[in-house]
């Protein structure tokens, strides 16, 4: 697997990750069924999609939820964006899922992707849904996530918080950060508020950035976007 993405990227210091972090111990990800609504797809897998979600946001009415205690409580971490997942893409909007049964994943890659996917709820999830149609060990499916998520280089959320801003000038933002990223290689997923809750980031099969498909809903430049910092 040529795993590529922004490798030119300049070396600038990461912003907005995980502010501070300390894996509980006894963390466990059963595994995940897959539901009987949903089909198993085994179509090519064509690109990818890395879904960046902005915690703080997720969090806003969650911290005393215990469904969602490990990402929001503030006991375990305090989170700005967190991995949500590595997708594969196909030709189309019916993407490739579920495409093979799971066990529970191993405590050992649990622990060590904690800080960036903060949920074993999730974990479990990303990998029955997405990582199965990419490689048959969960062990590879995180550790190239997790290469992909520590490549991204972000903008500094607390400046651009406190203005005024649109949907157009938070991507020009983002690919600024990014050498080799352009604002149409990455879509935003904004609330009926206004508020950010996810850059996603199109990718193509060499995992290098590349134009976001047509058929992948995009938000008007001219849109304004707040961004929570949490509090």
């Amino acid at each position: 697997m040529a795993l590529l993405l922004f490798l030119a990227m300049a070396a600038t210091p990461a912003h907005a990750q995980s502010y501070q972090c300390s894996p509980p111990s006894g963390l466990s990800a059963p595994a995940e069924r897959k539901p009987a609504s949903e089909p198993r797809r085994l179509t090519p897998v064509t690109s990818y999609t890395l879904a960046l979600s902005w915690s703080p946001e997720y969090c806003r009415t969650r911290k005393d939820s215990r469904r969602d205690k490990t990402q929001c409580s503030g006991d375990d971490g305090s989170f700005g964006f967190i991995l949500h997942g590595l997708w594969p893409d196909t030709r189309g909007p019916a993407y490739p899922q579920y495409c093979a049964p799971t066990r529970a994943l191993p405590p050992a890659v649990v622990k060590r992707n904690f800080c960036m996917m903060p949920s074993t709820r999730m974990m479990a999830h990303e990998w029955a849904k997405h990582g199965t149609c990419m490689t048959r060990r969960p062990e590879t499916y995180f550790r190239v996530s997790r290469i992909m998520f520590d490549a991204v280089r972000f903008p500094d959320m607390d400046r651009l918080s406190r203005k005024p801003l649109t949907a157009g000038q938070f991507r020009n933002a983002f690919a600024a950060a990014n050498e080799g990223l352009q604002p149409d290689m990455l879509r935003l997923k904004i609330n009926q508020r206004g508020w950010l809750q996810e850059v996603k980031l199109c990718l193509g099969r060499s995992f290098r950035p590349q134009r976001c498909p047509a058929y992948m809903q995009t938000t008007g430049d001219d849109m304004p976007v707040k961004i929570w910092r949490g509090g």
